[in-house]
């Protein structure tokens, strides 16, 4: 047993001198391996000086059948040439870390499916143990993977915490793969990426996909102004929706005292499309088209703003908007003339849309498994944590 110890944490200049079955479980103690040479904890250099050495220091192993497994050792001063007068770093675990880098491992691979407090429970740890072992994982695996050459770059918010916090995401939308998380999602949020992202490597984006949220078109059009802007088709469709449903709520509101008009349960009938909708809604809109209302207004131009998705030539899609930019500024319904103007103030990322044809629905997908991470955790204390948490289970980094 005392060989299996040595060999599978990888000693070379300690021995196991003792196991002990206590009550707490297995405890093996360790001791220096005659005057071998030592390595410095901060570069990992050898050394045979020593200088006196530490108090007894306990790090927990994976357990041994259903008993827990712990190595006990004291480490030793040591004056490296390079460094100067260090602790010891012993070969078993990383600085500072008190569990060995086997269950280390053991703990970043099923993080990745369960919270941090339903691992700790289960190798009978601190939920901060975890999360300092997880933000150490993604640390290195951060440093391991390598990042090619960008063309196509998907932006996008997802929210952190009630009351408007949010966090800034950036996918790889050639190769499907989340690249950078950011605090917050102001401009100096997108700043930071594109500092870490270099100005080398900015200069080869092409195309950025993203909503029309102001801070984020500056940091764009600052740092890589080659790149072509396309507004996503998804983000798009959602102000359309807003305006679509300001229309039914003030329709509701000024009709609430005629009977004859029920626009109860139409919400949805209205921003359906419509082969998507049931037998019985479709009979429900039939009867509602036929009545003289703004809402039936809003509804036509809507479904006349969809048309322009269809459109593969850039001179026609800018015709087709060009005509309805005409009918919703003069239909009389202020949300709709809102989005008209949205739509005119950024119509060249719209038409972007004909050539490129991308969007961040894959982007829109990951924002669901970032949910998931939160969910299952009950929130996160600090971001710090939800951004590691983040990184670990939906950037396929490598495990150091």
């Amino acid at each position: 047993m005392e060989t299996y110890i040595r060999k599978s944490l990888g000693m070379k200049a300690h021995w196991v001198s003792e196991v002990v079955d206590t009550e707490e479980g297995w405890v093996a103690r360790v001791d220096r391996l005659g005057n071998r040479r030592l390595k410095c904890s901060h570069c990992r250099g050898e050394t045979k000086l020593i200088r006196g050495r530490r108090p007894e220091r306990r790090w927990k192993d994976l357990s041994i059948r259903d008993k827990a497994f712990w190595i006990v050792y004291r480490p030793f001063r040591v004056v490296c040439p390079r460094c100067g007068l260090r602790v010891e770093g012993v070969p078993w675990a990383r600085k500072w870390e008190r569990v060995t880098q086997g269950l280390a491992r053991a703990i970043a691979l099923l993080a990745k499916k369960l919270s941090f407090k339903e691992v700790a429970e289960h190798f009978e740890l601190d939920w901060k143990v975890v999360a300092a072992v997880v933000k150490r994982a993604v640390e290195e695996g951060l440093k391991l993977r390598k990042v090619k050459t960008l063309h196509i770059l998907g932006v996008d918010e997802v929210s952190r915490k009630k009351g408007h916090r949010y966090l800034t995401v950036v996918y790889d939308l050639e190769r499907g793969r989340l690249l950078w998380v950011g605090l917050d999602r102001k401009q100096e949020t997108l700043n930071e990426f594109f500092q870490w992202l270099g100005k080398r490597k900015a200069r080869t984006l092409q195309a950025l996909c993203l909503d029309m949220w102001a801070p984020y078109l500056a940091s764009v059009q600052h740092h890589a102004p080659q790149a072509t802007l396309v507004f996503d088709r998804f983000h798009v469709v959602q102000h359309l929706g807003r305006a679509i449903d300001e229309v039914r709520r003030a329709e509701v509101r000024r009709l609430a005292h005629q009977e004859e008009i029920d626009l109860k349960k139409t919400r949805f009938i209205l921003l359906k499309n419509p082969w998507n909708l049931t037998p019985k809604e479709h009979r429900k809109l039939s009867h509602l088209l036929k009545l003289n209302l703004p809402i039936v207004r809003a509804y036509y131009l809507k479904e006349e703003f969809q048309r322009f998705w269809d459109y593969l030539q850039e001179k026609r899609a800018q015709a087709h908007l060009k005509q309805w930019l005409w009918w919703a500024t003069h239909s009389r319904l202020q949300p709709m003339i809102d989005f008209a103007r949205l739509v005119k103030d950024h119509l060249p990322g719209l038409l972007a849309w004909t050539k490129l044809r991308i969007s961040n629905g894959a982007l829109e997908g990951m924002n669901n498994k970032i949910k998931l991470v939160s969910h299952r955790s009950f929130g996160f204390r600090k971001p710090d944590y939800f951004i590691a948490a983040i990184y670990h289970c939906c950037a396929d980094l490598p495990l150091p």
